[in-house]
C-alpha cells in the first residue's frame, strides 16, 4: 500500500475539505472570540458536514433520484440543530444571530459542494462582515439598540 492509496478520498476533494475547515474556521473564529455559541469546532464540522452530504448526493445521483433533495432536508435538519441554540429567557429570545450563524454555514458547505469553493471563503467573509459590521453599528449608534435589538444585559438592567 502507498501513501497515494493512503490519501485517497475519492470520490471527494481535499481542496474541498480543507475550504469547509477554513470557512467554518472563519466564521466559527468570530463566534467563539465573542463568547457565543458555535465556535469553531462546531462551525467547521457544520460546514463539512454539510458539503460531505450534498458531494454523496450528487455523486449517488440516478435517473430516478434527485440530489436537490438531500439539501432540502439538510436545511431541514440544520433548522432543528439552529433551534437547539434558541432560548427564552426573562421573556426575551437570545440565540437567533448563532442560529442564523448555523443555516449559513449549511449554506456555504452546500455552496463548496455544488459551485465552488472560492466562492464559499468569499461568501464566510461575508457572514463575518455582517456579524462583526452590525456590531460595530450598535456601538457607534443607540438608534440600532432600540426595541428588539436591544442588547440583553441593557435590557435585565432597566428591569
Amino acid at each position: 500500500m502507498n501513501i497515494e492509496t493512503l490519501l485517497a478520498i475519492a470520490p471527494f476533494s481535499w481542496g474541498a475539505i480543507g475550504a469547509s475547515i477554513l470557512c467554518g474556521a472563519i466564521v466559527g473564529l468570530e463566534r467563539q472570540l465573542r463568547g457565543k455559541p458555535v465556535g469553531i469546532r462546531t462551525s467547521a464540522l457544520i460546514v463539512l458536514g454539510t458539503y460531505v452530504f450534498v458531494a454523496v448526493s450528487m455523486i449517488a445521483a440516478t435517473d430516478n433520484s434527485d440530489p436537490s433533495r438531500i439539501i432540502g432536508q439538510v436545511v431541514t435538519g440544520i433548522g432543528f440543530l439552529g433551534a437547539g441554540v434558541m432560548l427564552a429567557r426573562e421573556g426575551v429570545v437570545v440565540g437567533v444571530t448563532s442560529a442564523s450563524t448555523i443555516w449559513s454555514l449549511a449554506a456555504i458547505g452546500v455552496c463548496i459542494a455544488v459551485v465552488d469553493s472560492v466562492v464559499a471563503v468569499k461568501l464566510s467573509i461575508v457572514i463575518v462582515a455582517i456579524l462583526y459590521g452590525v456590531d460595530l453599528l450598535e456601538e457607534y449608534s443607540s438608534v440600532f439598540t432600540r426595541g428588539v435589538h436591544t442588547k440583553y444585559n441593557n435590557w435585565r438592567k432597566t428591569r
